[in-house]
C-alpha cells in the first residue's frame, strides 16, 4: 500500500510550495493534464494556468505528462511551448523515462504532481520519483478513469484507516 502514498499532497497546483521543491533540489516539474491542470472539456489552458506554468517556468523544467493521445495533448501545450509527453501509459515508466532521458535528470531531481493515485502516484512512487498528489479539478472523468477512481477511493479507504492518507487532510 505503501505504493500509493503520496510524498505530499494539496488541494491544487497552486497551494504546492515549489521554493521548498526548489530548496530539495527539485528541477523538473511533471504536470499530469487531465483533472490536474485543467478540466477534461478544456481544449486550451486557461489563462491562469498559462501564466503560472510561465511563472514557474522561471525555476523549472516543466513538461506535460499524459496518458492522452497526441493531438488533446499537443493541443493543450501549443500556448505554453512545454514539451509533453502524450500516451505514456502512466503508471508504467514509459513517460517517467522518456522525461529523465531528454533532460538528463536523475530521479530525485524530478516530481509528478498528479490527481490520481492509480496512475500518477502509483507510477511515480514505483519509478521512484517526488510525488504530489492534489485534488481532481471536477468531477468528469475518462471513461478509463472512471474505474480507476473506484479502486482510488477504496485504497484511500483503507490507507484511512492506518492514518496514511485521507482526503481533505493536505500535508507536506
Amino acid at each position: 500500500m505503501k505504493v500509493f502514498v503520496p510524498n505530499r499532497y494539496y488541494e491544487s497546483i497552486y497551494d504546492i510550495d515549489y521554493d521548498k521543491l526548489k530548496k530539495e533540489g527539485i528541477k523538473v516539474l511533471l504536470f499530469d493534464l487531465d483533472n490536474t491542470l485543467a478540466l477534461i472539456s478544456e481544449g486550451k489552458p486557461p489563462k491562469k494556468v498559462l501564466d503560472f506554468i510561465n511563472y514557474l517556468s522561471n525555476d523549472f523544467d516543466i513538461y506535460i505528462v499524459s496518458n492522452n493521445n497526441y493531438d488533446r495533448i499537443e493541443e493543450f501545450c501549443r500556448p505554453f511551448g512545454v514539451p509533453f509527453v502524450h500516451f505514456a501509459l502512466k503508471p508504467l515508466a514509459k513517460g517517467f523515462k522518456e522525461v529523465k532521458k531528454k533532460g538528463h535528470y536523475k530521479k530525485n531531481e524530478m516530481v509528478i504532481i498528479g490527481d490520481q493515485l492509480m496512475t500518477d502516484i502509483f507510477g511515480g512512487n514505483r519509478f521512484k520519483c517526488y510525488t504530489i498528489l492534489v485534488d481532481p479539478l471536477g468531477k468528469k472523468d475518462l471513461k478509463v478513469t472512471y474505474f480507476n477512481r473506484f479502486l482510488e477511493n477504496l485504497i484511500i479507504k483503507r490507507l484511512s484507516k492506518k492514518g496514511k492518507l485521507e482526503r481533505g487532510k493536505y500535508y507536506e
